[in-house]
């Protein structure tokens, strides 16, 4: 998800992603094989009658939409997390699990998916799921090229054989199917006649937790529980989602007892939280990751020694705790050292000195470069990193003129290639392939800034088939440590996933894919 969700309005950070925008607890069952059958398990609803009490969350802005499989922002998840279910759902550990599928199995040459559905699954206005939705669902998807149908490339049909089975059939073995369509909630269910009546955006029509009830724009949106969800009837009435764009306001409204929970909390106040009584606080690592690109159709960032002076002339420690207050961790590929798929790479040190040995033999002489560098006003981490970053290049003799801009607008320019530098995050990312494919193989949907190269490209292929783990691992290190050698990105770091909430909320549990789920909270 953009901040980023994939594609070029992904769940980015700030709320991306897309993805997948970009972008996200209680597991629904035990981990399933690549290649064997999901366990039947038990929903993992609450199960219990509403108590009568609604929630309340103070979160950091407004979705720009309630369609899941058309928003990328972050914002948006939040709330429709709550209210869409997907084919399958990660777990607090990430890994995928049953959700509107009770099982599924792969064929010996792992080309046809066949999943099936729970029975007795009603959308909120009463009328029964079908294999058929499913269907539709995805072929919305990858018919109208949104912005999550990357993540389908190597799907060449969908079918509902009867009205509880849908089959996948794929290119190629694809190890990465479960999380791509169920690793978060753009790819999420929908109704054929929400949709085509155009009400999907502002009254969209789900089978999860909770149903949309009103929508005051600028304000708040109010969730009901939905008492015939699949998973049990949720413990709490409903979920008032305010939209509290000041950090400091929305802690505030927390310890006086106006909201019950917000992920809006000013960074440099965290270590304090830790151990009060008036609120519960949460902190997990992430698999997000924040990073800065330079446009390599732009000269001179199309020479590797110009990027990897800029990544040598910057201090990510600095970076890092001026914007994240220690909140977040250095690193210096995309996937954090908590992940089995974690790359452990060292290759940059702030080493002011060997970016100007670089700069000079690019032919860059001091003075002579000066970078615009592209923020977004909706992440004031860009902006505080922005002035760092700035008085860093400075040491090398690389002037930054910071340009920044709303979010809307920073889309837009990144998309038409109107920069020199940018800063963002990406979040939503499960599978290694979400980390690196469309960023950073030639094609890539997410690959603004212009890299390519062959070998990458043929890794990054090869990842997406590979279908075994210690293999497919080897190719994503090598993958990970070229694409840091050649500063197609220059990553900074993987921010901590930080929550707070009332002591009267119960049941709650802060997850590392920033997936907020009240559907098993009480008050």
């Amino acid at each position: 998800m953009s901040l980023h969700h994939p594609r070029r309005r992904r769940v980015m950070l700030g709320a991306t992603l897309a993805a997948t925008a970009l972008l996200a607890a209680c597991s629904t069952g035990d981990g399933v094989d690549v290649d064997g059958a999901g366990d039947e398990t038990s929903a993992a609803g609450g199960g219990g009658e509403a108590s009568g009490e609604v929630l309340v969350a103070g979160i950091a802005g407004e979705p720009d939409q309630l369609d899941p499989q058309s928003t990328t922002s972050y914002f948006s998840f939040q709330v429709l997390e709550n209210v869409f279910d997907t084919l399958v759902e990660p777990d607090e550990n990430l890994v995928m699990q049953p959700a509107l599928a009770e099982d599924w199995e792969v064929s010996d040459d792992q080309l046809t998916w066949t999943f099936t559905l729970r029975e007795g699954v009603t959308w909120h206005d009463g009328t029964d799921l079908t294999a058929e939705d499913v269907v539709y669902s995805f072929d919305r998807i990858i018919d109208e090229n949104l912005s999550n149908s990357w993540r389908l490339s190597a799907v060449t049909g969908i079918e509902a054989p009867d009205e509880r089975t849908v089959v996948f059939t794929v290119a190629s073995p694809s190890p990465n199917l479960l999380a791509n369509i169920g690793g978060f909630k753009g790819m999420a269910v929908v109704q054929q006649e929400n949709v085509e009546s155009g009400e999907i955006g502002t009254a969209p029509v789900g089978t999860g937790p909770f149903v949309v009830d009103s929508y005051a724009s600028g304000e708040s949106i109010d969730l009901t529980a939905n008492p015939d969800y699949w998973g049990g009837a949720p413990e709490v009435a409903g979920v008032t989602f305010e939209f509290i764009p000041e950090p400091t306001t929305a802690l505030a409204a927390l310890q006086s007892g106006e909201i019950h929970w917000t992920d809006n909390i000013p960074p440099q106040q965290v270590a304090g939280l830790t151990g009060g009584e008036d609120v519960e606080l949460g902190q997990v690592g992430s698999n997000d990751y924040w990073y800065l690109a330079l446009n390599q159709d732009r000269e001179p960032f199309g020479d590797v020694d110009v990027r990897r002076a800029i990544s040598f002339a910057i201090d990510r420690e600095a970076i890092t705790e001026a914007t994240m207050f220690g909140n977040a961790t250095v690193n210096q590929t995309a996937i954090p050292e908590s992940s089995d798929w974690y790359t452990e790479y060292d290759g940059y040190t702030h080493d002011p000195e060997q970016a100007r040995t670089l700069l000079e033999g690019a032919g860059v002489a001091e003075g002579d470069l000066t970078i615009d560098l592209m923020v977004a006003t909706d992440y004031p981490e860009t902006v505080q990193a922005a002035q760092i970053i700035a008085s860093q290049l400075d040491e090398v003799g690389i002037g930054t003129e910071i340009r920044t801009l709303d979010f809307g607008t920073w889309l837009d320019e990144q998309g038409q290639g109107s920069y020199d530098m940018l800063m963002m995050g990406w979040l939503g990312n499960i599978d290694p392939d979400d980390f690196y494919y469309g960023q950073h193989h030639s094609e890539g949907q997410n690959n603004y800034q212009g890299y390519a190269n062959p070998e990458v490209d043929e890794l990054l292929d090869a990842g997406r088939t590979e279908t075994d783990q210690a293999a497919r691992k080897e190719i994503y290190d090598q993958v990970a440590t070229t694409v840091a050698d050649e500063a197609s990105y220059i990553y900074l770091y993987n921010p901590d996933v930080v929550q707070a909430w009332s002591p009267d909320v119960s049941g709650y549990e802060v997850r590392g894919d920033r997936a907020i789920r009240f559907r098993d909270v009480s008050l």
